[in-house]
């Protein structure tokens, strides 16, 4: 009897341990794990992001978007937003923020137009927001567990690559508008966005034709000067600007380029220009552009320079985050700044694709 209750105990304790490890597995499974940069960080830093999340969150409206000042860009807001709470852990289903991620993605799903547009053909600069849609959207279709709204995100992506794609222009760039809406007009900014969006698309098994990548690379060095600064657009007369230098190397290192010689001067170019202090002032919001991309190219240079950069850079967001956990500079509005920074102080936490190293 004594052999027969001690086997009888021992299976009861074995399957314990079973449940409980399998429990611990469906835990993990709809969770994103802990990683060593959070565990690490400064809790300045992690109330600071907690506070500017949270923001964001009161700020969204009911509909699932959120809008820059005078109701403005509620497109190119929305991914901002929802994708610095992806960069938090969130997805459509687990998460703080799953259900501000799953409002925000069925909104942007619904502004998908037939031709491949996500956005308003009205907004007179609708390809920003269809860029940094087609980034979130695809960030989103990696994890996506719904099956019916997987398949809505796959169809309104393979789409928005085609729209992007016929709206490059001759010279291999983008403008604000599409090439046949805006006269083939290109510029560097919308070019970047284009670039990465499309390049978020192809890491989430979304199919772009490689020379549309190859006809935008081409276009950003001949927007170089002879210092490694990017021009606003070819041909035009002038110096570089800083913020799109910046966003150039983070949109060359989306492509895979990384040591050609022409990224080494735009690097060394953004040594000078662009690093924090130097250069690029916040009042206009062009700071925030610059070191949303910047970011990215240290965060992906590595640990040396990623270490002194965001001591720097979050050091200086600290200091003007205002008691509303919103960051007030630019003319953009606070939902703009407030995105931005959030993605930038979260890069470390790994979780999106597009951003790892």
């Amino acid at each position: 009897m004594g052999v027969e209750f001690s086997g009888c105990c021992e299976n009861q304790s074995v399957k314990h341990l079973v449940a409980v490890l399998l429990a611990a597995a469906i835990m993990a499974a709809g969770s994103r794990p802990v990683t060593a940069a959070r565990k690490q960080r400064d809790p300045k830093v992690t109330r600071a992001i907690s506070r500017a999340l949270d923001y964001l969150k009161r700020e969204q409206r009911r509909q699932g978007y959120w809008e820059a000042n005078q109701t403005q860009y509620r497109v190119a807001m929305t991914a901002l937003a929802a994708n610095a709470m992806l960069c938090e852990g969130s997805t459509t289903t687990t998460g703080k923020y799953a259900r501000e991620v799953q409002l925000a993605v069925d909104f942007l799903l619904d502004q998908a137009k037939p031709n491949g547009l996500i956005g308003y053909p009205r907004d007179y600069r609708y390809t920003y927001g269809h860029g940094f849609s087609m980034l979130f959207l695809s960030q989103v279709f990696g994890e996506e567990e719904d099956a019916d709204r997987r398949t809505r995100l796959k169809k309104v992506l393979k789409k928005a690559v085609v729209f992007s794609a016929q709206a490059q222009t001759k010279r291999g760039g983008w403008g604000y508008v599409s090439a046949k809406d805006g006269n083939d007009f290109d510029e560097g900014s919308t070019c970047i966005t284009q670039v990465q969006g499309l390049r978020a698309c192809r890491n989430a098994g979304i199919p772009v034709p490689k020379e549309i990548i190859d006809r935008a690379q081409k276009y950003i060095r001949d927007c170089m000067t002879p210092d490694g600064g990017i021009r606003y657009r070819i041909g035009q007369s002038g110096g570089a600007r800083p913020p799109i230098t910046a966003a150039a190397v983070a949109c060359m290192f989306n492509t895979g380029e990384y040591d050609s010689e022409q990224v080494k001067k735009m690097m060394v170019y953004c040594e000078k220009h662009v690093w924090p202090g130097r250069g690029v002032g916040s009042r206009f919001g062009h700071w925030h552009y610059t070191h949303y991309y910047y970011a990215q190219v240290m965060y992906r240079v590595g640990d040396k320079k990623w270490k002194k950069y965001f001591g720097e850079i979050s050091n200086q967001m600290l200091q003007t985050q205002s008691s509303s956990g919103a960051w007030l500079a630019g003319y953009i509005g606070p939902v703009y700044t407030t995105a931005i920074n959030a993605t930038i102080l979260q890069l470390d936490n790994g979780f999106l694709p597009i951003y790892q190293r």
